[in-house]
């Protein structure tokens, strides 16, 4: 697991949120990878919080081994411990597809079952000021490019520098 830096502790649903519905096999990419980069290379630590287990938790660990996304927890807040016994992970932020507010589409290509939408995501993290341009450090007016497991890069800024 990742050393956490800075920034926030965000919880991270598995099924229906970086992949879609098709447990217990791995689900199909929703578009779910370069926005996770970001929000770790914006400092914030990633905590996987599913109701995987055994093998399939095993499953979708590895499913962010394989796509460079680094995990700060696993069904747990590494720190929380030290001041809990509560076995809910503690975070400052939830994404998750039955979250209330959370951006969901439906995509009958894709799957059955509604699904989280990261393109609104993304754009709902911008404006908290949750991600940033990594050439500009602008805050809104960039887009992130580089979806569906291919790798993160900006592909329009308002600062020009790409």
């Amino acid at each position: 697991m990742e050393d956490f830096k800075s920034g926030l502790n965000i919880i991270v649903d598995f099924d229906g949120t970086v992949v879609t519905h098709d447990y217990p096999s791995i689900g199909k990419d929703i578009g779910a990878i370069p926005i996770l980069k970001e929000l770790v290379r914006n400092g914030h630590g990633l905590i996987l919080f599913t109701m995987r287990s055994g093998k399939e938790l095993d499953e979708a660990v590895e499913w962010f081994k394989k796509n460079d996304i680094p995990l700060y927890g696993i069904q747990t807040n590494p720190t929380q411990h030290e001041w809990t016994t509560s076995p809910k992970a503690y975070g400052q932020l939830i994404i998750d597809d039955i979250g209330l507010g959370c951006p969901t589409k439906f995509d009958l290509n894709l799957s059955n079952r509604k699904f989280v939408d990261w393109v609104k995501v993304q754009q709902m993290l911008k404006e908290l000021n949750l991600i940033v341009c990594p050439l500009c450090g602008n805050r809104g007016e960039y887009v992130i490019g580089g979806s569906f497991g291919e790798s993160v890069q900006i592909v329009k800024c308002n600062c020009k520098k790409i």
